[in-house]
């Protein structure tokens, strides 16, 4: 597991990197959580650019952080998915209840 992160105008940008799966997903929650509890941001922005695969641990991940910024009165969108990705976001109906940027093929 392995992510950049940083703050910029109250927005939270994670970068997530590699493989989403079983292996790493409760370290992910861990971390994101941590952050958005650190910085309280207005928007969480997830950037899937760097990610290979993900399973239904990914969706987790992102419901998570999802549950996390509703908590603060925040919001989440995700950005930089693959093909891979998306369609099991698609497949979990993530697409319908969470703001998706620049989708990458």
């Amino acid at each position: 597991m392995q992510f950049t992160s940083f703050l910029e105008d109250g927005t939270l940008t994670v970068v997530l990197t590699g493989e989403i799966d079983h292996h790493c997903a409760k370290r992910y929650i861990q971390a994101i959580d941590a952050k958005v509890e650190a910085y309280t941001p207005a928007v969480c922005i997830l950037d899937f650019s760097e990610v290979s695969f993900i399973d239904s641990s990914g969706v987790a991940v992102v419901i998570n952080a999802l549950r996390a910024m509703k908590r603060m009165g925040g919001r989440l969108l995700l950005t930089g998915i693959g093909s891979q990705p998306m369609k099991v976001f698609q497949a979990a109906g993530v697409d319908k209840i969470i703001e998706i940027k620049e989708v990458t093929v």
